[in-house]
């Protein structure tokens, strides 16, 4: 089958309400191609305000969620609070949580777990670090993050996998087309062993780190790769090329 292709924009700590409003604007003047998803993940204060001021064509996320409906968890927020704003997306495990807030592969596991069963779509990140890469441990790196989320959920339809090296976030460096369409192979092969056929052939896989205007059309142009988790470049105007990397 044909997997429509996915464009998600991580603004993580960014911005202001000016800022958000440019940034609505700049999205609602792009064009989305029909076989093209697009999400953005604002900082929590402006999920609602971007939600609201976007065309219907682009879907907002959050950029965390806890594994609780509600209670005293200050600071947190629940995915039944995005349903109730009407916010169908979340982002999951990136690396950042995971490095400075200490959140563990269980932990992301039972938070993607939580959320599905809220009726939120995940976007579900892993990657290795520098050192995991230069020790030819990658596979074994992403094997364990995504056996975390495996024990947890059984239905992968409404979760897309984003693999960011960390090495690669935010640093300017990119895996090349080739080390990025390995790793998408390798991980479209642990699904169809771990999970099933129906989630390795369906399963929405992103790249993310250091994505651009001038390095997206080459790496969309690999089988393995179904889309983008972008971070810096999706607060430019270059994140509408990103958009249309596969047309």
């Amino acid at each position: 089958m044909v997997r429509n292709f996915f464009v998600g924009g991580n603004w993580k700590m960014n911005g202001s309400v000016a800022e958000a409003k440019k940034l609505v604007d700049m999205l609602n003047g792009f064009e989305v191609p029909s076989n093209t998803e697009v999400v953005v993940a604002p900082p929590a204060l402006y999920v609602d305000r971007v939600n609201q001021g976007l065309k219907k064509e682009i879907k907002v996320a959050a950029q965390n969620t806890y594994l609780k409906a509600s209670g005293a968890y200050t600071g947190e927020i629940s995915p039944q609070m995005l349903k109730d704003m009407g916010v169908d997306w979340v982002v999951l495990g990136h690396s950042e949580r995971r490095e400075y807030f200490n959140e563990s592969d269980e932990f992301v596991g039972e938070k993607t777990a939580f959320a599905l069963a809220a009726g939120v779509s995940v976007i579900a990140c892993i990657g290795e670090k520098l050192e995991e890469r230069e020790a030819n441990i990658t596979n074994d790196v992403v094997a364990r993050q995504m056996k975390a989320i495996a024990e947890k959920v059984k239905d992968w339809t409404n979760v897309v996998v984003a693999y960011e090296p960390v090495w690669a976030i935010g640093t300017g460096k990119v895996a090349t087309p080739e080390q990025a369409q390995d790793v998408h192979c390798f991980l479209r092969e642990w699904l169809a062993k771990n999970v099933s056929e129906m989630a390795a052939e369906n399963t929405r896989i992103l790249y993310g780190g250091s994505v651009n205007g001038g390095n997206c059309k080459t790496l969309a142009g690999k089988p393995d790769i179904d889309g983008f988790l972008v971070g810096g470049a999706s607060l430019k105007p270059e994140f509408g090329d990103i958009i249309k990397s596969r047309n």
